[in-house]
């Protein structure tokens, strides 16, 4: 597993029946987490939690407040920083674990010595883009969500990068891919973070096992010559790391020389000294 193991700013504090404890800054939060089905004793420490996430039976949940310092802040990684405001749906703005890609994607752009060019699609608030552009790369942010692209956005003014070569493209990922087909634009990296279920503007539905090959397939299209990354990452269960590899093998991997691996990521939580695992990612690079 691969672990994103250098915050300062953040940590997982304790994890014990359906729930994690978490240190954003100087806020703790408890959150649900599928993962954590162990039920290993809670110490004092979960007492110390500023607000708790209380999922509710008919679906979604609230936010239960103890004793919230304010309703949004920031927190560091590197140099980065991100916007933390705790959203209607356990999120908080960041997916800590997903450091670990950043600094993978940070250390090809450097070491590439000459311009690179990344696609990030599904890309949220940003923490894919802002490490790129931070490394030197022209990077393009896709999401669905105008929201999302705001916040994106301003995590850039926060880090310092707002007059960086980042467009800001607020689009379906997969008719957005199709027009850079056509137009003949290219990409030295792609990253993307496809929900597990969703539904399209037409009330499609997205399913990720179902439309993950054909998505990658496309996006293999708007690679360069000699691209440097492909990255996938997936929340959902039911993908593993290695289906995910073999898609990239039998897409990317069959276009490109180089190598492709796939891992768990997570993060290491204080109390236990053990590793919480928070999803997949596999990797195409070039050699």
């Amino acid at each position: 597993m691969r672990t994103a193991k250098d915050w300062k700013e953040f940590e997982v504090i304790d994890t014990s029946s359906g729930e994690k404890l978490e240190r954003w800054g100087d806020v703790i939060l408890t959150r649900p987490d599928p993962q954590v089905i162990w039920n290993t004793p809670k110490g004092t420490v979960w007492r110390k939690t500023n607000a708790r996430y209380l999922r509710s039976s008919s679906g979604g949940g609230q936010w239960e407040i103890k004793n919230m310092p304010r309703d949004h802040w920031t927190i560091d990684y590197k140099g980065l920083k991100f916007k933390i405001s705790p959203t209607g749906f356990k999120h908080t703005g960041l997916f800590p674990e997903q450091a670990v890609n950043w600094d993978f994607m940070a250390d090809k752009i450097r070491n590439a010595e000459r311009e690179v060019s990344v696609l990030n699609l599904f890309a949220y608030t940003g923490g894919a883009t802002l490490a790129c552009a931070q490394a030197g790369a022209k990077v393009c942010h896709v999401d669905a969500s105008k929201g999302m692209v705001a916040w994106a956005r301003e995590n850039a003014q926060l880090s310092g990068l707002q007059d960086k070569p980042i467009r800001w493209i607020v689009d379906d990922c997969k008719k957005f891919v199709e027009r850079e087909i056509r137009r003949g634009n290219r990409y030295d990296g792609i990253v993307m973070d496809p929900p597990s279920y969703g539904r399209g503007p037409g009330g499609e539905v997205w399913k990720l096992e179902d439309s993950i090959y054909d998505l990658v397939e496309l996006c293999a299209q708007v690679l360069s010559d000699k691209p440097l990354f492909f990255l996938l990452n997936s929340y959902t269960t039911g993908l593993s790391p290695s289906v995910m590899e073999y898609i990239l093998g039998v897409t990317v991997g069959k276009q490109h020389q180089g190598k492709v691996s796939s891992s768990e990521i997570g993060l290491p939580v204080t109390q236990s000294g053990y590793v919480l695992p928070c999803g997949s990612t596999a990797i195409w690079q070039e050699d």
